[in-house]
């Protein structure tokens, strides 16, 4: 079991928050709109205290979503977004220049109907940008209280330093489950030494340690699976018979496969959250108990040793994306 409340930009929230990028983008179709709607509003309910989007998920859609579908409950969750994607039709690039990132804010609160958002990440490291310009926008922005504080995404452990030194960073978002290790190269232990939250996106692995994907050629076309390495002909036989093993030691243990992977995420650090993605109301409730299951470290340590950066097969990314990845990455 773990901590059932950590700090995140200044208060105390559940580790579980909700990733609620694919209600409106990337996993293939999403939900009808009513379903969103419900499913928001359920994990209000259930207790969810951490709601996570971003300025380009859905071009605008997913923001507009929270707007309308929780917003009259605002006070009851710590709301996070995010900055500095820009999208062009197909093509997309960087921008996290002053003047980007003030009109990007005043775009975001007038989706998302809201006065202030609590924590805004930079999605990605803009090189062409000095550090001390975009933090000192952002530090800014908390001076006119459109924001509470400030973030990064995918960041080095060097540029985290450099950022936090400038003006103080509330979290770190990355991408961080059993089969992504890349926070151990130097992230984990720096967000740890600074006192800043690390915020672990696709904990669950895209949804490969769900314990339900098992068959690839039947993702969507618009599914973004389609085109990372981990999901291709090539690679995934050998996963699939890793995320087999995985599933019979998360039934040993008596947890669902998804409540592993999260348990083992949160178990690196009281200043982990993990914030899972989920259109399925089910899924929704048992990744939100993960923190309260009781599993023995033993379970947890033979999870990390079955998977992990060496046996998984297949980059993360495709080649396109690597690119636009400032975090440290395995040889």
């Amino acid at each position: 079991m773990v901590l059932m409340r950590r700090e995140l930009s200044g208060r105390e929230v559940h580790p579980i928050g909700l990733g609620c990028m694919n209600l409106s983008w990337a996993y293939g179709d999403p939900p009808p709109h009513e379903d969103k709607v419900r499913l928001l509003n359920a994990a209000l309910d259930a207790g969810y205290d951490h709601l996570d989007t971003a300025n380009i998920y859905g071009a605008g859609r997913n923001e507009e979503l929270l707007g309308e579908a929780v917003m009259h409950r605002r006070s009851e969750f710590l709301l996070a977004s995010k900055t500095g994607i820009v999208v062009d039709g197909q093509r997309r690039g960087i921008d996290c220049s002053p003047d980007a990132i003030a009109a990007s804010i005043d775009a975001s609160l007038g989706r998302l109907q809201t006065d202030h958002i609590d924590l805004l990440y930079m999605h990605r490291f803009d090189p062409k940008v000095p550090i001390a310009d975009s933090v000192g926008a952002l530090q800014r922005a908390i001076e006119a209280g459109k924001i509470g504080a400030y973030g990064v995404s995918e960041w080095s452990s060097a540029h985290i330093r450099e950022a936090h030194g400038v003006y103080p960073m509330a979290a770190v978002q990355t991408e961080f489950s059993l089969w992504t290790r890349n926070v151990e190269l130097g992230v984990l232990e720096t967000t740890k030494e600074l006192g800043i939250a690390l915020v672990a996106f696709s904990p669950v692995a895209r949804g490969a340690l769900g314990g339900e994907l098992k068959d690839t050629a039947t993702l969507g076309e618009k599914d973004l699976r389609r085109n990372m390495p981990r999901f291709d002909a090539e690679n995934w036989p050998d996963n699939l018979e890793l995320l087999n093993r995985f599933d019979a030691l998360a039934k040993d243990a008596g947890v669902t496969p998804a409540q592993l992977a999260l348990a083992w995420v949160l178990s690196h650090g009281e200043h982990i959250h993990a914030i899972p993605g989920t259109t399925s109301m089910d899924h929704m409730q048992q990744n939100f108990a993960a923190p309260s299951q009781d599993i023995g470290a033993d379970v947890l340590r033979q999870a990390g040793e079955l998977i992990n950066q060496r046996s998984v097969s297949g980059h993360r990314y495709p080649e396109i994306m690597r690119n636009t990845i400032d975090t440290e990455d395995f040889a």
